[in-house]
Protein backbone atom coordinates (compact mmCIF):
# COMPACT_ATOMS: atom_id res chain seq x y z
CA UNK A 1 0.00 0.00 0.00
CA UNK A 2 1.14 3.38 -0.82
CA UNK A 3 0.84 6.38 1.42
CA UNK A 4 -0.57 9.68 0.18
CA UNK A 5 2.20 12.14 0.12
CA UNK A 6 1.42 15.73 1.28
CA UNK A 7 3.14 18.55 -0.61
CA UNK A 8 4.71 21.37 1.36
CA UNK A 9 2.21 24.20 1.74
CA UNK A 10 2.92 27.33 -0.36
CA UNK A 11 5.70 25.67 -2.30
CA UNK A 12 3.79 25.16 -5.56
CA UNK A 13 1.59 28.29 -5.68
CA UNK A 14 -1.49 29.28 -3.73
CA UNK A 15 -4.24 26.93 -2.81
CA UNK A 16 -7.55 26.70 -4.64
CA UNK A 17 -9.35 28.22 -1.66
CA UNK A 18 -7.19 31.35 -1.88
CA UNK A 19 -7.92 31.60 -5.63
CA UNK A 20 -11.65 31.30 -4.95
CA UNK A 21 -11.48 34.09 -2.34
CA UNK A 22 -9.60 36.37 -4.78
CA UNK A 23 -12.15 35.64 -7.54
CA UNK A 24 -15.01 36.44 -5.17
CA UNK A 25 -13.42 39.78 -4.22
CA UNK A 26 -12.92 40.69 -7.88
CA UNK A 27 -16.54 39.84 -8.69
CA UNK A 28 -17.80 41.99 -5.81
CA UNK A 29 -15.60 44.90 -6.88
CA UNK A 30 -16.83 44.59 -10.50
CA UNK A 31 -20.48 44.53 -9.39
CA UNK A 32 -20.04 47.60 -7.17
CA UNK A 33 -18.19 49.57 -9.89
CA UNK A 34 -20.69 48.52 -12.56
CA UNK A 35 -23.60 49.61 -10.38
CA UNK A 36 -21.99 53.00 -9.70
CA UNK A 37 -21.29 53.50 -13.41
CA UNK A 38 -24.88 52.62 -14.35
CA UNK A 39 -26.21 55.04 -11.71
CA UNK A 40 -23.96 57.82 -13.03
CA UNK A 41 -25.05 57.25 -16.64
CA UNK A 42 -28.69 57.19 -15.50
CA UNK A 43 -28.32 60.46 -13.60
CA UNK A 44 -26.72 62.22 -16.59
CA UNK A 45 -29.44 60.87 -18.89
CA UNK A 46 -32.22 62.02 -16.56
CA UNK A 47 -30.69 65.50 -16.26
CA UNK A 48 -30.30 65.77 -20.04
CA UNK A 49 -33.91 64.76 -20.77
CA UNK A 50 -35.87 66.01 -17.75
CA UNK A 51 -33.59 68.31 -15.78
CA UNK A 52 -33.08 70.92 -18.47
CA UNK A 53 -35.70 73.53 -17.52
CA UNK A 54 -34.89 76.18 -20.13
CA UNK A 55 -34.34 75.49 -23.85
CA UNK A 56 -34.90 77.25 -27.13
CA UNK A 57 -34.98 76.78 -30.87
CA UNK A 58 -34.57 79.08 -33.87
CA UNK A 59 -37.71 78.68 -36.00
CA UNK A 60 -36.79 81.18 -38.73
CA UNK A 61 -34.60 84.22 -39.36
CA UNK A 62 -34.53 87.09 -41.81
CA UNK A 63 -31.22 88.90 -42.50
CA UNK A 64 -31.09 92.63 -43.27
CA UNK A 65 -28.14 94.98 -43.84
CA UNK A 66 -27.61 95.98 -40.19
CA UNK A 67 -29.66 93.44 -38.22
CA UNK A 68 -31.19 89.97 -38.27
CA UNK A 69 -34.73 89.22 -37.14
CA UNK A 70 -34.91 85.86 -35.38
CA UNK A 71 -38.08 83.92 -34.53
CA UNK A 72 -37.42 81.96 -31.32
CA UNK A 73 -39.43 79.30 -29.56
CA UNK A 74 -38.55 78.97 -25.86
CA UNK A 75 -39.65 76.03 -23.68
CA UNK A 76 -39.24 76.33 -19.92
CA UNK A 77 -40.85 75.69 -16.57
CA UNK A 78 -43.66 78.14 -15.85
CA UNK A 79 -41.81 79.89 -13.03
CA UNK A 80 -38.36 79.81 -14.63
CA UNK A 81 -36.61 82.83 -16.07
CA UNK A 82 -33.41 83.03 -18.06
CA UNK A 83 -31.75 84.14 -21.24
CA UNK A 84 -30.76 82.82 -24.66
CA UNK A 85 -27.62 83.80 -26.59
CA UNK A 86 -27.84 84.28 -30.36
CA UNK A 87 -25.06 85.06 -32.81
CA UNK A 88 -24.89 85.92 -36.48
CA UNK A 89 -22.10 85.41 -39.00
CA UNK A 90 -21.45 86.95 -42.39
CA UNK A 91 -20.73 85.09 -45.64
CA UNK A 92 -17.06 84.67 -44.65
CA UNK A 93 -18.12 83.09 -41.33
CA UNK A 94 -16.90 86.04 -39.27
CA UNK A 95 -19.10 86.88 -36.31
CA UNK A 96 -20.96 90.14 -36.93
CA UNK A 97 -23.37 90.09 -33.99
CA UNK A 98 -24.01 88.42 -30.64
CA UNK A 99 -26.57 89.23 -27.95
CA UNK A 100 -28.41 87.78 -24.95
CA UNK A 101 -32.20 87.94 -24.91
CA UNK A 102 -33.99 87.67 -21.56
CA UNK A 103 -37.25 85.74 -21.02
CA UNK A 104 -39.12 86.31 -17.74
CA UNK A 105 -42.70 85.54 -18.83
CA UNK A 106 -44.63 83.23 -16.52
CA UNK A 107 -45.60 80.69 -19.17
CA UNK A 108 -44.06 77.40 -20.28
CA UNK A 109 -43.80 78.22 -24.02
CA UNK A 110 -42.84 81.52 -25.64
CA UNK A 111 -42.84 82.43 -29.35
CA UNK A 112 -41.01 85.69 -29.91
CA UNK A 113 -39.33 87.56 -32.75
CA UNK A 114 -36.18 89.35 -31.57
CA UNK A 115 -33.86 91.72 -33.43
CA UNK A 116 -30.12 91.09 -33.34
CA UNK A 117 -28.07 94.16 -34.32
CA UNK A 118 -25.08 93.31 -36.52
CA UNK A 119 -21.88 95.07 -37.59
CA UNK A 120 -22.37 93.89 -41.18
CA UNK A 121 -24.74 91.80 -43.25
CA UNK A 122 -25.40 88.68 -41.24
CA UNK A 123 -26.25 85.56 -43.20
CA UNK A 124 -26.95 83.24 -40.25
CA UNK A 125 -28.74 83.23 -36.92
CA UNK A 126 -27.46 80.59 -34.52
CA UNK A 127 -28.75 79.84 -31.04
CA UNK A 128 -25.65 79.38 -28.90
CA UNK A 129 -27.56 78.28 -25.82
CA UNK A 130 -30.24 79.02 -23.24
CA UNK A 131 -29.59 79.25 -19.51
CA UNK A 132 -31.97 79.41 -16.57
CA UNK A 133 -31.24 81.79 -13.71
Amino acid sequence: MSAVQQLPEGRYGSSRAADARADRKLRIAAIVLGTLFAALVGWFGWYYVVGNTFSGEVIAFQPYDDHVQVHLEIRKDTGASGYCTIRSQDADQAEVGRADFRFDQRTDRIDKVVTLRTAGKGTTAELIGCHAD
